[in-house]
């Protein structure tokens, strides 16, 4: 169902089941997939392709990326299946000089007043709190949660399974399945309790930690991911962290807190 006073460019490209509110603006190269549900006053100007069900609630603006460099080429956003947008959210499509597309996955919850600028990539059944802003080029891996009012830095990469803590500063990369948090950002532990939640065994858990510790037990973080024991290399959580954490040995990386 279309509300009468919505706003819809013939061009657009909306399954039937489709609702979409009162008072919404959709462009003319927009694409919506079956039974995604657009609440009131929702404006997408840009070229998006848009998943099946998926919520998108009142005041919701998916527009021009806020990037001087942007002069109006075209890229594009793409949002994928079960994904619930609440309100105030702002969405960026992505820009020639980064990948040309922002990606949003699957099954993520993006809460409101929430910022995902141009060319991010955000993974699946992520949640991404209330006023968190994630600068441009940003990469959050599954089942991520980033805590309300978090500022990340363009071009970052979070891994999965972290738990990133509210009011953070996200300066640097973080790898996957811990916790960060305090000033600078550090990281705290293993999320343990999302791993167990999803049904990681308790002696594989134990296992990643004891590989964190030997991973980061000096500034030596090559050596360290060379020697690292083969027992540990079986664990594919570890193999994970491995694979990030050398994709780019340049890049900051978040590292344990020390008083």
């Amino acid at each position: 169902m279309i509300h009468k006073t919505a706003i819809i460019d013939p061009k657009a490209k909306i399954a039937s089941n489709v609702e979409i509110g009162p008072y919404c603006v959709i462009g003319p190269n927009v694409e919506i997939d079956e039974n995604t549900i657009i609440h009131s006053h929702v404006n997408i100007s840009v070229s998006a392709k848009i998943g099946k069900g998926n919520k998108i609630y009142p005041f919701v603006s998916i527009n021009d990326p806020q990037d001087l460099k942007y002069n109006g080429e075209p890229t594009n956003l793409i949002i994928g299946n079960n994904n619930k947008i609440r309100e105030y959210v702002t969405i960026n499509p992505g820009t020639v000089q980064g990948s040309g597309s922002t990606v949003v996955g699957n099954n993520n919850l993006i809460m409101i007043g929430a910022h995902i600028a141009h060319d991010c990539i955000i993974g699946n059944n992520a949640i991404i709190v209330n006023n968190v802003a994630l600068g441009g080029h940003v990469e959050i891996g599954d089942h991520a949660i980033i805590g309300g009012m978090t500022a990340v830095h363009q071009f970052i990469k979070i891994g999965k399974h972290c738990m990133v803590s509210g009011g953070s500063l996200v300066r640097k990369d973080i790898p996957p399945y811990v916790k960060a948090g305090r000033e600078p950002l550090s990281f705290i532990g293993i999320n343990s309790i999302g791993l167990r939640r999803k049904n990681i065994p308790n002696k594989q858990i134990l296992n990643l930690s004891d590989a964190y510790k030997e991973i980061f037990k000096d500034e030596n973080l090559t050596q360290n991911l060379i020697n690292l024991n083969q027992d540990f290399k079986n664990n594919e959580l570890v193999l994970e962290v491995v694979d990030f954490l050398e994709k780019d040995k340049k890049r900051p990386i978040c590292t344990p807190y020390s008083k």
